[in-house]
């Protein structure tokens, strides 16, 4: 087989995955949609469930018409019951499909809202590198904190690393 023979079977594969991915993470949202539900049945608690598909991962969220306050409490102190309730729900996907979840689980906008707060400090701590030359480390972060926080920097021209280890593990800013 000759080199463009199998770059041209390559892409084929890549489209066909492609093709099977978008249907594959509707799923895995149709099934974290009921997974979650009958948990806001159980907790007697109102909410609306949206999903979407972003990229390479389903995006999952509960929403309220009114009271957030009720909804507040399934993300907890700094959004731990939120990230526990993530596992979960990966955890009901993974049972159903076999196959490891992804999925992005936000409750009343936490989410939405925590990334504009981590995207807004990875450029400011990009100017200061940029200002200092000198490398900036941040406080410990989740791993969706520090992606979010990766990705701004990323857009700001500069580097960053995660370094440590878990709960402790930071970005740090590198000059260029």
């Amino acid at each position: 087989m000759t080199e463009g023979t199998t770059s041209a079977v390559e892409a084929e594969a890549a489209a066909s995955a492609d093709e099977n991915l978008v249907p594959r993470l509707e799923q895995e949202g149709d099934i974290a949609a009921d997974y979650l539900e009958g948990l806001l049945d159980i907790a007697d608690l109102d909410g609306d469930i949206d999903m979407d598909v972003e990229g390479d991962r389903a995006l999952v969220s509960i929403v309220s018409d009114g009271n957030d306050r009720a909804l507040q409490r399934l993300v907890g102190q700094d959004g731990e019951v939120l990230e526990a309730l993530q596992e979960l729900t990966r955890l009901a996907v993974h049972r159903e499909t076999g196959e490891r979840s992804r999925l992005m689980l936000d409750i009343a906008g936490f989410r939405a809202r925590k990334r504009t707060e981590l995207a807004t400090l990875g450029a400011e701590a990009a100017q200061q590198v940029k200002s200092s030359g000198e490398q900036f480390k941040l406080r410990p972060m989740t791993p969706f904190e520090r992606k979010v926080v990766h990705d701004a920097v990323a857009a700001a021209g500069l580097r960053s690393e995660s370094e440590g280890e878990e709960p402790q593990r930071c970005v740090v800013v590198l000059p260029a």
